[in-house]
This record gives structure tokens, sequence and C-alpha cells, in this order.
């Protein structure tokens, strides 16, 4: 392992001592478009570049060390809308003076999840973003469940702690996430194995609907969630904060500060948190048993910017530990507590990845690798063979190499490749839920963007990929030896049909091939026999979507649809029989299906103090002999009526919500899962920044059901034991940001 941080260091320090290379700079002023006042404090930031500044008093700003060919510029200010300009400098020094609208709704963010930095109405594929802040202040336990304010995305929750996203109905490894670009790989395979990833620094979150596979591999038939690091500093400055909250139904403390600089040309950060929750009771004021869950983070990053290229450094820490409400543990815990003691996940991931972008002339390159170490140890109690019964090691080494060519303000034309070499391997726990394996991964993709008469925004792409698995031979299991390859496709547009309507529509067509555990499994996992079958083929997915936006200064709308027709689509399921042990067997197996259906939603400024919004989200999911799919989530409407205000007395930008959430009666089971009876949520929340010592304070409340509603979603794995969802939770919020001269 040391020789691997070393290799990172060593290629780091470098690429970012390499020098003599021509510098541009650009400057400029940053106005109000209807007033022509100029506006102090904006920020001006080079995504590519990874940097950034302020404007001054007088609303302008100064960056040098810029690259040479096509450059993007993001210029952003509190109640207007955020603006992205591309330039191609053709001299040393450019002058860009901008003027910003004002903006009661914002229509749009920067993403980068579609391959490139763009604005959302720039990509054919639909992508939602969510803030640091809507995160921060939804009162949720953790970041998949504050996900799942988005239209479309539910999570799978065995209680609080322990929670997998879904999108548009698909889940486990149809799923992929990444944490700062970077795939994650933890076990993911089984509805009980979270991604290890934490909101802890996090500037927005990202989700792509629908398949990704083009960009971003096997793994993204459903859709990607992309979690987006905070920006560095502005130019010249030390920045900090700390953020703490409190929750009042698990007693729940989640406390992280964070750090960060920047020179001219260096930059660096650092972030450390922790969480801890107890047991969570329902709304009859009952706790869950062992749904307690604790988890300490810690981040470091660094890294520089050079006219010839952009070096960066990340390293992240996680080590959760999280409580697992099974049958086997109920006798074992007489109370509430915060300690994990008996049937735990204990799990430590470490990732260190280099992302580096260079600027040779008007090409642009990026070259990023990354390791992680994961570990996953499953603790039981003192009657089972062993209390650790599972301890395995996934290791991960992967790389990128993406081209950007040559291209005018209005296109982008991309080729790369990517790879991966992912290692198995399991300890002295007598427990191998998964055998010794390898995974090798290679691919191969275009992809081509290109704008007509600035309303036709197209996009097009091919990828080819490769994978080989081995695994090793045990009792009860067959080594497996196994190659898969196909191609993805996809092809799409947005056309600004007025300025105010925005239509988009893309088809794509993407594979996954079976994992590890789907070929190979032969034993117990969790509290039922589950057996592999080494016979699977890659699935094979098409989607069609259709979508449409309007936006004015009052109203914002969205509805959309989707068709997904899968081929050999992977699931689990009851064999009928049982183990000798007296367990239920299920098998992995193979069936042709579809998923069908769309959100809408729409937000209202009927005066400037008042905002209100409304969602909904509909889905079908169907195997082709009309038997219904696992996991699939109601159907369900969100409203929420929002009050705000630039300035009360000494409070800034204070507000006050309430809204609701009513989940549909599902009554389209799969062949094991039962119907699960409707339920409305009630919530609300307030907030408000405080001026304190020159610098402003946020603080927030959020009361989610806040009636105390006894209910059980869908997807809780926990519906089988009877639990209820968790009960009334009121959290608290503070930010409390500081700077250091």
């Amino acid at each position: 392992m040391k020789s691997i941080y070393s290799w990172f260091i060593i290629l780091f320090v470098v690429l970012v001592n390499y020098t003599g290379y021509a510098q541009n700079s650009i400057k400029g002023v940053v106005s109000d478009m209807d007033t022509g006042d100029v506006l102090p404090s904006a920020n001006v930031y080079l995504p590519e570049l990874n940097k950034g500044t302020l404007t001054n008093e007088k609303g302008a700003f100064f960056l040098s060390g810029i690259s040479k060919g096509k450059v993007k510029i993001q210029f952003s200010y509190v109640g207007y809308k955020t603006h992205m300009i591309t330039i191609i400098p053709d001299k040393q020094e450019t002058t860009l003076n901008v003027s910003l609208e004002p903006v009661l709704l914002q229509a749009e963010e920067v993403v980068v999840s579609g391959g490139r930095y763009s604005t959302q109405h720039e990509n054919a594929i639909k992508i939602e973003s969510l803030g640091s802040k809507r995160i921060a202040t939804s009162g949720s336990q953790g970041l998949v469940e504050a996900l799942t304010s988005i239209p479309g995305v539910d999570m799978i929750a065995k209680g609080t702690g322990v929670t997998k996203p879904v999108i548009r109905g698909l889940s486990m490894t149809n799923i992929l996430m990444l944490n700062n670009g970077v795939k994650l790989e933890n076990f993911q395979f089984s509805e009980n194995h979270p991604f290890i990833v934490d909101e802890f620094g996090t500037e927005h979150a990202e989700v792509i609907k629908g398949p990704a596979s083009l960009l971003y591999g096997s793994d993204a038939v459903g859709g990607v969630i992309n979690i987006i690091r905070e920006k560095p500093a502005p130019e010249k400055k030390i920045q900090g904060d700390y953020n703490m909250q409190y929750h009042s139904n698990t007693e729940g403390v989640v406390s992280n500060i964070g750090i960060k600089g920047s020179s001219e040309n260096f930059f660096w950060g650092i972030r450390g948190g922790v969480k801890s929750h107890t047991d969570y009771k329902d709304g009859n004021g009952d706790y869950v048993p062992n749904s307690r869950f604790n988890e300490s983070v810690l981040k470091l990053n660094m890294g520089a910017s050079r006219p010839f290229g952009l070096f960066r450094l990340y390293y992240d820490y996680n080590r959760p530990k999280l409580g697992m409400c099974v049958g086997d543990v109920i006798s074992l815990i007489d109370g509430k507590g915060r300690k994990n003691k008996y049937w735990y996940q204990d799990l430590t991931n470490h990732i260190i990845s280099a992302k580096n972008t260079l600027f040779p002339g008007a090409y642009k390159i990026d070259l990023n690798v990354s390791y992680q170490m994961n570990n996953r140890k499953l603790q039981t109690d003192e009657s089972k063979v062993a209390f650790e019964m599972v301890d395995m090691d996934l290791n991960t080494l992967s790389y990128e190499i993406k081209a950007y060519l040559p291209s005018a303000v209005g296109s982008e034309y991309i080729i790369g490749l990517q790879g991966a070499n992912e290692t198995n391997r399991n300890h002295e726990a007598p427990n191998h839920v998964l055998p010794n394996a390898d995974v090798n991964d290679f691919s191969i993709f275009g992809l081509a963007q290109y704008s007509f008469w600035k309303k036709l925004q197209t996009q097009a792409g091919i990828r080819y990929d490769y994978r080989s698995i081995n695994t090793d031979a045990e009792t009860g299991r067959d080594a497996v030896d196994k190659d898969f390859d196909d191609f993805s496709a996809s092809l799409g547009a947005t056309y600004k049909l007025r300025e105010t309507i925005l239509l988009r529509a893309n088809l794509a067509s993407a594979f996954r091939t079976p994992n590890i555990a789907e070929l190979t499994e032969n034993g117990m996992h969790g509290t039922r026999y589950e057996v592999g079958n080494a016979d699977l083929k890659s699935q094979r997915n098409y989607e069609a979507d259709l979508s449409a936006h309007f936006h004015s200064d009052v109203v914002m709308a969205d509805i959309s649809g989707f068709y997904n027709r899968i081929q050999d689509y992977i699931y689990i399921s009851p064999t009928g029989e049982t183990s000798s042990g007296g367990y239920d067997i299920y098998q992995y197996s193979q069936n042709n299906a579809k998923l069908y259906g769309g959100e809408a939603g729409i937000s209202l400024l009927p005066v400037g103090w008042i905002e209100a919004s409304a969602n909904y989200s509909y889905l079908i999911g169907k195997q082709d002999n009309d038997s219904y799919l696992p996991f699939i989530p109601a159907n369900k409407f969100r409203i929420e009526l929002k009050l705000k205000k630039k300035r009360i007395d000494f409070l800034n930008n204070p507000y006050f919500k309430i809204g609701g959430l009513y989940a549909c009666k599902q009554s389209n089971p799969s062949d094991f899962e039962t119907e699960t009876d409707d339920y409305f949520i009630l919530n609300a929340g307030a907030g408000a920044e405080i001026k304190w010592d020159n610098q402003f304070i946020f603080l927030s409340v959020q009361a989610n059901n806040l009636l105390n509603e006894m209910y059980i979603d869908h997807l809780s794995t926990l519906k089988s034991m009877g639990y209820h969802n968790i009960g009334r939770n009121i959290s608290i919020n503070m930010k409390v940001p500081f700077s250091v001269k």
C-alpha cells in the first residue's frame, strides 16, 4: 500500500512542477442586467482549472494563469441566474464584462456528470442537482435519504443508517455512485450493503435518470449519482466552516469542520467529522432494536493550477459502523443504545485519487487514477461460530484517459478509455459471502456534442466494454472464469422552442454484466440462503426519455416520461424450497422486463415572498410473464409552501416552509413481497442567517413526520419484521463560517 501512495505523490509532484508555459489572464466587471449596478462578492469560477475569485467592491475581478484554448467561466450571485460563458482567448489578456439576470426562481444549475461542464439545459440526458444547503436542511440522517426529495429517486432502507438509492425502480448494481468522480466499489450488490459515502464537504449532488453507461460503464444502466466536492477557496483566501446537527428522534449528533485555502496557483483543504445515532423510534414511541449507527470521516486534498494543466490529489477515509436489525439480535438488545455491540457492519473505506487535466494547445486531456481499499466485516454475537463472521477486502485500481479534441465554442468531441482491476480476498472469518475473485475492466468510447443555431443541442456516442471475472473454487462453489463484452450507445438532443420552453429527448442502449454475487453465491446471506447462477447473461437495457421544461419569472414546470425495456433482467427471488437449516432459498435468475412512468413538477411564485411547489412520480415495473418486479417504489406526491424574505429585523434570508409527502398504496408487489398501505407525512422547517462579528451564521430547524405517523414504506426491509419507519424527528442545523487572514 505504501508503494501506491508513493506512486500517486511522485506523479503529482512531477506534473505540478513542470513550468515554462505562457500565461493568459481574464478581467472584467460583473453587474446587474436590469439596473447596471455592479455586484460585489459575485463568484467567478473556472471549473476546468478548479480556481476562482470574488469580485471586489466595484464588481471587478482578475484571474491569471489561464490556459490556452477553450475556457469555460461560471458567474453566480445569490438571487441571479447562474451564467456560464465559453470563450477561446485570442490574446494574452481578455476583458469580459458580464451582466447577470435577476431571477426569483432558479431555472438551472451548472453540472458536470454529462461529460463536460455545462448547464442542465445543455444536456440531452436529464440531470437533477441537489445543493449542499438543501441536503443539510432536509432533516435527513444521511445523504441518500436527502436525495429522495428528487422526483424519481427513492431508497431501500433497513432503518435510518442502512440505505440504498433507487432511480426509477432500478437499484443495486444497476445504479452507479461516484464520489468526486470515482466509481465506488464497496460490496453494493445487496439491498443491505450501502454505498460508503457521506455529505461532508459536498458542493452538490447530481443525479442522472436513465442509462449513463456511455460515460460510466456497465453498472450505470439505471442511472448515476455523482457527489461533487466543494469548490476551493477563492484566490488568496483561507476559509473554513463548522457544521453541527442534532436529531431528536435518535439523539443523533452530526459534526464536521473544514478549512481550505488558495494562492494564485495552489489550493488545499482538510475536513473531518463524525456521526452518531441511537436506535430510532417509530410513531408509537417504540424503539427499533439495533438501528443505531456511527461513522467517522476524514478528507484531504491539495492541488495546483498552471496554464498548462490542473493537478489534484484527494484522500477520503470513511469508517461507518451500521447496526443490523435482524432476528438474532432482538433478544440481545435490552434498550435504546448508541454503541455498536452486536450484529453490525464494520466498514472501512480508503480512496486516494489523482485527477489531472493537461492543456496542450487546443486540446484538453484528463488523466485520472484512483485506488480504493475497502474492508467489510460483519460482527455478530458470541453464540455464533465466530463473532466476526465476515472479513473481506475489496481493492480497486481504476484509471481513465479522456481527450477533448479541438472544437468551436458550440461543440465538444471526446474520446477516451477507462479500465479497472478489482480483487476480492477473504480472511479468516468463516462466512465467505463472495469467493476470492479478480475482475478486470477495459473500455473505449467516443462522444460528440454539437450546437445548431444556438437552439438545438445534440449529443451522440458509442462505447465498447470488456470485463473478465475469475473466481476461486470453494466448498459448494465452482470456479468461474467468464468474459463479457458488448456495446452501449446514446443519441439525444435538447431544443429551445422558445426562451422559456425547452424540449429534451434521448434514446439509449446499455448493458450490465452479472456481478460476482449473482454468479457465485451459495450460502447464508442475512436471514436467507442465496444461490448464484453461473449461466447468467448480460442484461440489456433500451430506454427512451422525453421531457419538457417551462420557466418564466413566476412559474417553472417540468414533465418527463420514460420507457425502459430490459432483456434478461437479473433479479433474486424465492425458489419455494428451504435449506437444511430451515431457511428460505433464494436464487438469481433472468427474465425480460419493462419499467415505465414519469415525473411532473411545478413551482409557483405568486408574489415575491411566497413559493409553492409540487411534484408527482409514477412508476410501473413488470416482467414479461406479468408478475411485478421487486423493490418498485410506490407512486408519490410531494407539496411544499415556502415563505421567504431578504431581511426581517436582524434575520437575513429567513424562511418558513411546510409540506407533505403522500405515498400511494403499492398494490403491485412482486411474488415475494406484500402490498403496502398508503401514508402521509407532514414536514415543516424554518431558518435564517444571523450576522455576528462581520459574518453570517446559518441556523435552521426541520421537523419531519410532524404528526408522528405510524407507517411502513414499501422499500423498507424491516417490513417483514413488523417494524415501522421513523417517527417524528426534529433536527437543528447550524453552520458557522470563518476566515483566516
